[in-house]
């Protein structure tokens, strides 16, 4: 801790562990704004330490491919929430079991930084006083670059979220809303990724205002949809927006999501893909059939659509 720095933080001294959802945004025409929270968690538990140390240590998705030390995500987003706060633990032990595919649309950098700062906030005493989840959507936004997986990883359930100017500043803001039911969740998931960042180089600096047109009604009829008129899905989750624009990049999740909506089926890219999501009312044989027609080369995956978001408890 650097000379002159006054903590203001009282710091718990037993562990605590976050536990937080998968995230598929966008849903069609959504960009950048509707996300849902799945029941695919990672899980983190954290506990500060006296020494100077960050002591990491990751099993599951992604484990050889992330940093062991102050530069992991989890860390990162719990010192960026101590330092809002007012303070600056010296060290932190943290122990990570990812269960959310990485670059695959699936919000796993939302998950890790909602888990962080959620994870800061439950191990300082009246944490809650000192960061809202208001301000945790804001802080996390800010270092993911967007809100809407941040939002689905916060609240669970469906999200509308948005970037609102406040003092000259954008700040990320989020709302949830429930989910009818009836609704489920299949991902169609394959071996290759796709980093959200290749994905938004692809997208054009411009669009036709009909097209703009097209998708704010069927993001506005979404939001219906899902939470009380399912049969709607179909109609709601027409893109022109984001998904076309980077056939180049994941030809085979778009052939697939074509492939499905020919047939009538709300089929979508997840995120940045290139994750497929379907949200349906199928029976048992029309699920079925969905599976077999994903092919080989997707993992399918049935998700429950999880109504809570981050869930922190002491260990």
């Amino acid at each position: 801790m650097s000379r002159g720095f006054k903590d203001r933080l009282t710091y718990k001294a037993t562990p605590m562990q976050a536990s937080v959802p998968a995230s598929s945004a966008n849903l069609g025409p959504g960009f950048d704004c509707l996300a849902l929270a799945l029941e695919l968690r990672d899980t983190y538990v954290a506990q500060i330490l006296d020494d100077e140390v960050f002591d990491v240590d990751v099993t599951g998705q992604g484990a050889d491919d992330v940093k062991k030390d102050g530069k992991h995500l989890v860390i990162k987003s719990m010192m960026a929430g101590f330092e809002f706060m007012g303070g600056k633990p010296r060290g932190i032990a943290l122990r990570c079991l990812n269960e959310i595919p990485h670059s695959r649309g699936l919000g796993s950098s939302a998950a890790a930084i909602v888990g962080g700062l959620s994870l800061s906030r439950s191990l300082v005493l009246s944490g809650s006083n000192l960061m809202s989840d208001d301000d945790l959507i804001a802080l996390a936004t800010d270092i993911e670059g967007h809100p809407d997986n941040i939002a689905a990883a916060t609240l669970g359930g469906a999200t509308i979220s948005w970037m609102e100017d406040r003092a000259k500043v954008l700040t990320g803001c989020a709302s949830g809303f429930s989910v009818d039911p009836n609704i489920r969740a299949l991902l169609f998931i394959p071996d290759s990724q796709l980093s959200t960042g290749k994905a938004r180089k692809m997208l054009p600096e411009q669009i036709s205002h009909s097209d703009a047109s097209i998708n704010s009604g069927r993001s506005a009829l979404l939001v219906h949809a899902l939470s009380s008129r399912p049969e709607l899905l179909f109609a709601a989750t027409q893109d022109l927006l984001h998904q076309s624009y980077r056939r180049e990049a994941m030809p085979k999740s778009i052939d697939l999501v074509n492939k499905f909506r020919k047939a009538g089926v709300a089929a979508m890219i997840s995120g940045a893909g290139p994750s497929v999501l379907v949200l349906h009312t199928a029976t048992k044989a029309e699920h079925d059939d969905l599976i077999r027609s994903g092919g080989d080369y997707f993992k399918a995956m049935d998700l429950e659509i999880s109504p809570t978001g981050v869930r922190i408890a002491a260990v």
